[in-house]
C-alpha cells in the first residue's frame, strides 16, 4: 500500500480549507441573490398579474415560470426571448407596453414563432436574458435588434421607423421581385432595376465585372470597411448610406457614377445591401420557390428582339446593358451611360477627341469598362468605329426626316 506522506504545512491546511468553504457559501449565496434579481423574474411576475387582473388567477396559473427557450434546429438558432416577451401570443395585451404586448397576428400564420423563433427576423442576442445584452448594441454582436429605437438612431426616412428589419425579412425574400409588406426593401429593388446596378455588379450571380460583386455584401464586416472619410456613425449601414449619396466623397478612385440618391432612396439601398448575405433557408420556409433571379419573359423577349435588328452588334458586345442605341432601336434598360446615336458628336464636345481616338484610347469610366468588362482586340475596336459611324448616320437620317415632316 502507497504511504502517504504528511502535509509539510499541518498548521494551515485546516484554516485554508475553512476559508476554502466559506468562499463557496458566500459565492453561492450571491449567486442566487443575484439570480433571483434578474429583471426576466421580475417581467414575469408582472405580466402574471396583468393576466390575473384581465382574465383571472386561474388563467394566470397557466403562465409558464422560469426562463424559456425556443431551439430553431434548422436555423440553429436559440431564442430566449418569450422568458421576458411572455405576451407574444396571449390576445388582449395589443395595447401593452414591451415586452407584454401581443404580437400581430398576420405575421405569425406565416411565421409562427416556433418554426422560426424570434431574433431570424427581429435581430438581436437570442440566448441573452438581460435586456441590454439581448437588444443591444453591445460590443462584439453585430445582430441588434433592428427595430424603432435603431430607426431613430439612424433617422430612418418616413413613418415607419421599425423598417430596418426588412433586411432579415430579404434573406429568406430575397429572390422576390416584391415582397408584401416590404416597403423599404422594395423600393431598393426597383432603384436596382431602374438605375442598372447589374452593368457593372454581378447580384445573384447576374450581372458587370466592372464593380464588385454584390451577391454576399450583407457578410462583409464593418471593420473591412474605409470610415475614415465617413462623418458621424462609423457603421456598415452608414457606410453605404454616405457611398449611396456620394460615391466619390467615400471612395475617391471608384468609377461608380452619383445617381443623386436622396437620404430616404440611399438608406433603402443600404438596407438591401446589407441584407445580401449567407443564411440558412430551410426548403419549408419557401416552398415551390425558385431561387435565382432570372430575367422576366418580357425581358428576355425585348433582348431577343433587339439581337436580331440593326443594332445587334451593341447587344451582342453587351454595350446594350449601359447605353441605349435610339437611332438602331436598341434600348438599355439601364441607361446609366448616353445614348450611342450621338457618340460621334459626344466624344468631340465631351473629350475633344474623335470617336476614332477615344475607342482606340479611352479615358475616365469607358477605360475601366473597356479593360474588364468590353475587351475588344484592335480589329474589334475598329469594327466599333464603323457601328458608332453607322448610328450616327441613321440619327441624321431619322433627325432630317423628322424636320421634313413637320
Amino acid at each position: 500500500m502507497e504511504q502517504r506522506t504528511s502535509s509539510p504545512y499541518p498548521g494551515k491546511d485546516r484554516p485554508v480549507l475553512a476559508v476554502i468553504g466559506v468562499l463557496l457559501v458566500v459565492s453561492t449565496v450571491v449567486f442566487a441573490v443575484t439570480d433571483h434579481r434578474k429583471d426576466w423574474r421580475w417581467y414575469q411576475a408582472e405580466f402574471r398579474k396583468m393576466v390575473a387582473e384581465k382574465l383571472g388567477e386561474e388563467k394566470a396559473a397557466t403562465v409558464p415560470a422560469g426562463m424559456k427557450q425556443i431551439w430553431v434546429k434548422d436555423l440553429g438558432r436559440a431564442d430566449r426571448c418569450i422568458t421576458c416577451h411572455q405576451g407574444i401570443l396571449w390576445k388582449g395585451f395589443e395595447d401593452a407596453e414591451h415586452p407584454w404586448k401581443t404580437h400581430p397576428a398576420e405575421p405569425l400564420r406565416t411565421h409562427p414563432v416556433e418554426d422560426y423563433g424570434c431574433t431570424a427576423c427581429h435581430g438581436g442576442q437570442g440566448w441573452a436574458v438581460e435586456s441590454d445584452k439581448a437588444h443591444g448594441p453591445i460590443h462584439f454582436w453585430e445582430e441588434p435588434v433592428l427595430g424603432k429605437a435603431m430607426g431613430e438612431a439612424y433617422s430612418l426616412q418616413g413613418s415607419d421607423k421599425a423598417a430596418l428589419m426588412q433586411m432579415n425579412c430579404n434573406v429568406c425574400h430575397r429572390y422576390d421581385r416584391e415582397t408584401k409588406g416590404a416597403d423599404l426593401i422594395n423600393l431598393a429593388k426597383k432603384l436596382v432595376n431602374e438605375k442598372g446596378c447589374r452593368a457593372c455588379h454581378v447580384v445573384n450571380g447576374r450581372g458587370g465585372t466592372i464593380g464588385p460583386d454584390l451577391t454576399y455584401v450583407g457578410d462583409k464586416a464593418a471593420e473591412q470597411y474605409d470610415m475614415s472619410r465617413l462623418g458621424g456613425q462609423k457603421t456598415a449601414f452608414a457606410w453605404h448610406v454616405a457611398h449611396f449619396k456620394n460615391p466619390k466623397e467615400i471612395v475617391p478612385d471608384t468609377v461608380m457614377p452619383a445617381f443623386g440618391f436622396g437620404t430616404k432612396e440611399a438608406q433603402a439601398l443600404a438596407a438591401l445591401t446589407l441584407s445580401w448575405r449567407r443564411a440558412p433557408v430551410p426548403a419549408t420556409y419557401r416552398p415551390g420557390v425558385p431561387r435565382t433571379d432570372p430575367q422576366t419573359p418580357e425581358e428576355i423577349a425585348e433582348e431577343e428582339r433587339m439581337k436580331h435588328g440593326p443594332g445587334a452588334w451593341f447587344v451582342s458586345t453587351g454595350c446594350f446593358v449601359c447605353h441605349s442605341v435610339s437611332s438602331l432601336g436598341v434600348k438599355s434598360a439601364a441607361q446609366v451611360g448616353p445614348d450611342l446615336s450621338t457618340a460621334v458628336e459626344d466624344t468631340q464636345s465631351r473629350f475633344g477627341k474623335t470617336v476614332d481616338d477615344f475607342i482606340r484610347n479611352p479615358t475616365g469610366t469607358m477605360s475601366v469598362v473597356l479593360s474588364r468588362q468590353i475587351i475588344l482586340t484592335d480589329a474589334e475596336k475598329e469594327v466599333a468605329i464603323q457601328k458608332l459611324r453607322e448610328a450616327f448616320a441613321e440619327h441624321q437620317k431619322q433627325k432630317a426626316a423628322a424636320a421634313a415632316a413637320r
